[in-house]
């Protein structure tokens, strides 16, 4: 490429693939909308990403998150993202090597951040069974701040049921109730949804930055920075964000991060097989 500078200029090239996720998913989301008003009948749940110790988990999801979207905001980010990263690649690539490389990515991006739940499953129920052969009050208060701060911080029924106990500390019902509280927040995270095309696109940020390294990036369509470090930046941000574990931020960094893991060794292959 002699041009060294990425400036969008609008939906003007749209190869097939991009114009057609675009359209996929522009479906998708009237749908989710129009079937919970109407019907009432929550797409989500039905095709969104559930924890695989879930008993609302089905093996096609890993298929079926990546086309749905929350709100019209995530939807729209994403999506842009998409064609501004994607429509190059399928020029370069073709239609048929850049959607194996999306669902690759997508799929891939599902399955890590399964793992990543499933690490922190572990720990949390291993806390969850040493506190059920020893329940206190300190015990409690300890565990729901480690493992759930939002449900301490904002939950009126967690609160009111911590002061109860303070004030009859002696009770076993109490301490029978605590074990229990901890069972249903357990269920409520497993029942948690992961939705979206992000880790597909952050693989498609991926492969721009290597693909097209030296290639300028205009973000807010005015700060110049190469793509190389506007992928290497992006993915340090969310490592940190994923690591420090922010549950009110509502956002699966580790599917961000398992796109840009599964594309990057995805086209480390391609390219020790010559196959572009």
């Amino acid at each position: 490429m002699t041009d060294q500078q990425y400036r969008p200029g609008g939906f003007r090239l749209l190869p097939p693939v991009v114009k057609n996720l675009l359209i996929i998913n522009g479906l998708f989301f009237l749908a989710t909308i129009t079937l919970e008003k109407i019907y009432g009948i929550n797409l989500d749940k039905i095709l969104g990403l559930y924890y695989f110790g879930s008993p609302n988990f089905r093996p096609y999801q890993l298929v079926t998150y990546m086309f749905l979207h929350g709100d019209p905001m995530h939807i729209i980010y994403n999506m842009f993202a998409l064609w501004m990263f994607g429509y190059l690649l399928e020029n370069v690539w073709g239609p048929k090597r850049f959607l194996t490389f999306y669902m690759v990515t997508g799929i891939g991006a599902g399955a890590v951040q399964l793992f990543a739940m499933w690490i922190d499953f572990s720990s949390i129920q291993s806390a969850a069974m040493a506190y059920s052969q020893n329940p206190s009050l300190d015990g409690f208060i300890l565990f729901v701040k480690k493992h759930y701060p939002n449900y301490y911080e904002y939950q009126d029924t967690i609160r009111n049921f911590i002061t109860q106990w303070s004030m009859s500390p002696g009770d076993p019902q109490n301490a029978a109730q605590s074990v229990e509280y901890v069972r249903q927040l357990i269920a409520l995270q497993m029942d948690t949804v992961t939705i979206g095309a992000s880790g597909a696109v952050f693989g498609i940020l991926l492969a721009f930055g290597m693909m097209f390294p030296n290639m300028y990036i205009y973000i807010w369509f005015f700060f110049p920075i190469k793509a190389k470090y506007f992928v290497i930046g992006y993915g340090l941000i969310e490592l940190i964000s994923g690591i420090s574990h922010n549950p009110s931020d509502n956002v699966a960094h580790f599917a961000h991060l398992g796109g840009m893991l599964i594309g990057f060794f995805l086209i480390l292959y391609w390219r020790k097989k010559k196959i572009y």
